[in-house]
């Protein structure tokens, strides 16, 4: 049987299978469009007419192989030819529990079968309680947090709350937008010291100052991207907004220089993806609480590919003490599994400032989405769950060690990571070595730096752990033979 007919039976059967799901999980009344959308299922197109019909009509902003993508179970994607494909990106850390989840497959189907989107004109299910959810898993999951986002509110508020969005850069947008609105308000009380204070209640304006840093990617829009500190992202689109300064990772000496009474929030990952996957040191980030707390700034953490169990910790700062707790705290990529949505959690003292009709959306917090947010979180916040992150991203760091051993110091550079967020960066640039491993059924994403990273599915087995750490050994053996020749 040819591959293309073995794809249309998988096809087929998967279609039977979509089915079955909708009639356990929707009302009848909804099926019977269905039948006949089903009966006329095909391979839409081949590989070569999608490919060019990308090239045609949309806007060429990715170099991407000729391959295309039909469907994914599990850890596993597979293409129209019928190829598969061990998934070491999930999506770029979006698909935390892989491709084709039953669990996250039923809540779509549910939800999309009853409510998808009513705006945030009202309330809707789900939105209050995947707000509920993640402020309560966040501090369950860190009981000495007293800082920050887990401070004790007074009257008995909640310590943070959620400002849902659809994505990662529109939280950090939401986030820089609150930063404004706190300097503003310190600026305004006028507790900085006298001669500071006079400055700033002449002109709140003036506590506007926003620091990032090198090597940080928050995303694409024009504010995310004014604190993403690349020129490859950055020059085709300036001027950018005014009143940031970049100050260099870890590096703790130019902390006082940069950050200073005018500055109203420093935005900073605890482990930059990116950037090439690296750690914030622990000294860094608690100079960077105590100057926020001198200053009057906002400390903001961009944990979007970091975090929701991608450390194996909830949260990436969890693996850091109490005093390097944020007051803003922004997530997306793995929240509803590839559904789009993101969010912003605020500590009690910034939810305070933001007042109705100064921050809003057309589609975040949309029942669906919030749905199988509540799913994917349900998954993650086990600590069964996460201890099992712990325990691939150690048998990948042993697998990769031993494996590499002979390279290192000469075609890699070394190793970096925690978790399942790895990065392993090469003398020099690696992208034939995502090219060989996908040529092996691997798929892999660079990273800054002459990296490549790896971010498989949060649930991936041991077994294809291992196996995709010995496809990269084969990958990165050949490369260093041929770069030898």
């Amino acid at each position: 049987m040819s591959a293309a007919l073995k794809y249309q039976g998988t096809r087929l059967l998967a279609a039977s299978s979509r089915l079955s799901i909708l009639q356990k999980a929707a009302k009848p009344s909804l099926l019977r469009g269905y039948h006949a959308t089903s009966a006329r299922l095909s391979v839409a197109h081949s590989g070569s007419q999608t490919v060019a019909n990308a090239e045609k009509y949309t806007l060429n902003t990715y170099a991407r192989p000729t391959l295309v993508l039909s469907h994914g179970k599990g850890s596993y994607l597979y293409d129209t030819d019928g190829k598969e494909y061990l998934d070491f990106t999930a999506g770029i850390a979006v698909v935390a529990l892989g491709h084709n989840h039953p669990d996250i497959t039923a809540a779509v189907v549910d939800q999309a079968s009853k409510l998808v989107h009513c705006s945030n004109l009202y309330h809707n299910e789900w939105a209050p309680q995947l707000a509920r959810n993640i402020v309560e898993s966040t501090i369950a999951a860190y009981p000495q947090g007293t800082q920050g986002i887990y401070a004790q509110a007074a009257d008995g508020r909640s310590p943070a709350r959620v400002f849902f969005s659809n994505s990662g850069t529109e939280a950090n947008e939401g986030a820089l937008k609150f930063a404004r609105k706190y300097g503003k308000h310190v600026a305004e009380l006028g507790t900085l010291g006298k001669g500071t204070s006079e400055a700033l209640r002449g002109d709140p304006n003036l506590k506007c100052g926003i620091v990032s840093f090198t090597g940080g990617f928050h995303g694409r829009s024009m504010g995310a991207l004014s604190v993403t500190a690349n020129p490859k992202y950055q020059k085709p689109f300036t001027p950018l907004i005014p009143g940031v300064q970049t100050a260099k990772y870890n590096s703790t000496s130019e902390i006082g220089a940069f950050v200073d009474e005018r500055t109203c929030g420093v935005i900073v990952e605890p482990i930059q993806g990116e950037g090439g996957i690296h750690p914030a040191q622990v000294d860094f980030l608690r100079a960077l609480r105590r100057r926020c707390d001198q200053v009057g700034a906002l400390l903001i953490y961009d944990e979007i590919q970091c975090g929701l169990g991608r450390s194996g910790k909830l949260w990436a700062h969890q693996l850091y003490p109490e005093d390097c707790s944020p007051d803003i705290l922004t997530m997306a990529k793995p929240l509803a599994n590839g559904i789009p949505i993101g969010a912003i959690l605020v500590s009690d003292k910034v939810a305070e400032l933001i007042k109705v009709g100064e921050h809003g959306t057309t589609f975040g917090g949309n029942p669906l989405a919030c749905r199988v947010g509540c799913t994917v979180l349900d998954h993650i916040a086990k600590p069964e769950f996460l201890e099992h992150v712990q325990n691939a991203g150690q048998v990948l760091e042993q697998e990769l060690q031993q494996a590499l051993a002979p390279f290192v110091g000469s075609t890699v550079v070394e190793l970096r990571g925690t978790g399942l967020l790895r990065g392993i960066q090469f003398a020099s640039d690696p992208i034939q070595i995502v090219d060989l491993a996908r040529d092996r059924g691997l798929m892999l994403v660079g990273a800054g730096g002459n990296t490549v990273r790896l971010v498989p599915p949060l649930n991936t087995s041991i077994a294809d752990i291992k196996r995709g750490a010995a496809i990269i050994a084969d990958c990165v053996k050949q490369f260093a033979a041929e770069r030898k020749a």
